[in-house]
This record gives structure tokens, sequence and C-alpha cells, in this order.
């Protein structure tokens, strides 16, 4: 690798590095107005949750640029300090080399590709859910009855949502608000409900009604 080389890297790294801060500083300036300035409301107290979505959302992306922004200007300046110091184009990690085709494609790297795909391999592994630990099937197949994601949403649910009653046709209360309201918990059929040490949590009385009689002292077998 001659100057040359070098110096075109140099040139692409300056010019990255005036862009992001370009970048940050839009971002920046985006998120210091508030959000209620942004929609012309005096609070968003009075504001359902739904009306605020898209702003929030808006909100919550640009926070994402703006992380996104740092992390690569941050990569950006420290490529910057390796070439002051004579070190750049070597590995950070293992001392080695890094390829030409590398550098070109990415001019802010550190690490050769080898030490950079072991720390994201190991980073990847910690990001996995703590529960694929433990759940001992796969959810994907159409015959597994597992916590899916109906569970979850009414696990979550029911301790609150954005919805009122009124918001909800049919509802009574609140604990009417989200689907399947009145589904039983932790069971499908009542008579999983069966707990033991013969304690009894079904009302049988409506999974097996007792049979009324007509006036003529007929049976009737309820429906």
């Amino acid at each position: 690798m001659g100057d040359g080389f070098f110096g075109d890297l140099r040139e692409r790294l300056q010019a990255e590095k005036t862009e992001l801060e370009k970048t940050l500083d839009s971002l920046n300036d985006g998120l210091r107005q508030r959000l209620t300035e942004s929609v012309a409301e005096l609070s968003a107290y009075d504001q359902h949750t739904a009306d605020l979505g898209a702003e929030t959302f808006e909100r919550g992306k640009d926070l994402g640029l703006r992380d996104n922004t740092e992390h690569l200007l941050a990569d950006t300046n420290a490529a910057l300090e390796l070439m002051d110091r004579g070190e750049y184009g070597i590995c950070q990690d293992c001392g080695s080399p890094i390829d030409d085709e590398r550098l070109r494609a990415i001019p802010s790297t550190t690490m050769c590709f080898e030490c950079k795909n072991a720390q994201e391999s190991v980073r990847d592994e910690f990001r996995r859910p703590i529960e694929e630990k433990v759940i001992p099937f796969e959810l994907t197949e159409p015959d597994t009855v597992g916590f899916d994601a109906e569970d979850t949403w009414q696990a979550v649910a029911r301790w609150g949502t954005a919805n009122t009653p009124q918001d909800v046709p049919g509802a009574h209360d609140y604990s009417d608000t989200y689907i399947n309201a009145n589904e039983d918990i932790g069971v499908v059929t009542p008579l999983e409900a069966l707990e033991s040490e013969g304690i009894l949590t079904t009302n049988w009385d409506e999974v097996y009604p007792s049979p009324k009689r007509r006036s003529r002292g007929d049976i009737l077998e309820e429906p």
C-alpha cells in the first residue's frame, strides 16, 4: 500500500466525517423540538395514544438514527487518529494487516475480517432471547402448542392497554378491552383446569349442566 492509497482513504474518511457531522446536527436540531410542538398541541396528556403514534414512531426512529450516526462518526474519527499515529491498516485486535479490499469497502474499519466476524458472532449470541435456552420445542411447527404471540399479547394486555371500554364494542369494563379477554388463563379446555390435591377450579355446572325437567316430568338435556 502506497501513499496514494492512504491519501485516497484519508479523503474519503474526511468527506464521510463532514457528512456525518451535518447529519448529526440535523438530527439533534429536530430532537430539540418538543413532541407537542411538532404536532401543534399544548399537551400530550389529553391525546389518545394512537393520535400521537406516528409522531412517537418518528421520534424513536430519529433517536435510533442519531445513535447510529454517532457510532459511525466515532469509528471514522478513530480511523483518522490511527492514520495520524501511523497505525492505520493494522488490526487492533490481532495485529495483522487488514486486506486492501476491506479498507476500500470500509475505510473506517479498525479490525480484520476474521476478528470482526468473531466479535459479532459472540455479540449476536448474547443478543438472542434467553427463553430460547429453555424452550424445548420449535414454535414454528404447525402442530406445536406453546406460548405464542397471541398468548404473549393477552398476558401483557391484562395489565392494561390504551383502549377504554368505550373503544371496544360490547365491552363493559377494562377486562374486556382486549381480544379474547374471556379466555381461561393457562388452560385450553375446562377439564385442564383441575388442580392437584383434589381442588376443583372448574365450574362443572357449566361444563356438564344438570338436566331440566319439563312440565310432565320429562327430562330435557341442555345443549
